[in-house]
């Protein structure tokens, strides 16, 4: 998935297979949503910039599915990702944290269910 230029948007929108788009955060942060399906495949993607690195980690249903560092360089942006087979990500409700090395470090994520 591309990623921009330091000043440019960091993850374009995920279209009709998105299910979270954070366009942008700095810091810590992270983002809680519904609407999972068991049956599809996800896929989490966060890029980064701005000197350090996040942690991020991924829970459905109170179980752990995917944790992950991507590194955030100043000047150009970072990608990480988690692809998870289909029935991983329970169906409902699903947590993401993401944990910044400094407030400073500028973040994107989308989470994905392509058919």
């Amino acid at each position: 998935m591309p990623a921009a230029a330091a000043d440019g948007e960091l993850l374009p929108h995920p279209g009709p297979d998105g299910l979270v788009w954070v366009e942008e955060f700095r810091g810590d942060g992270g983002v809680a949503s519904g609407g999972a399906s068991e049956g599809l495949p996800t896929i989490l993607t966060v890029a980064c910039e701005g000197g350090g690195s996040v942690r991020v980690t991924m829970e459905s249903k109170g179980t752990e599915v995917a944790a992950f560092d991507v590194d955030c360089p100043a000047g150009s942006a970072g990608v990480g990702s988690a692809s998870m087979d289909a029935g991983v990500v329970r169906p409902g409700d699903f947590t993401i944290v993401v944990d910044a090395s400094a407030q400073n470090v500028r973040w994107s994520l989308t989470v994905t269910q392509p058919e």
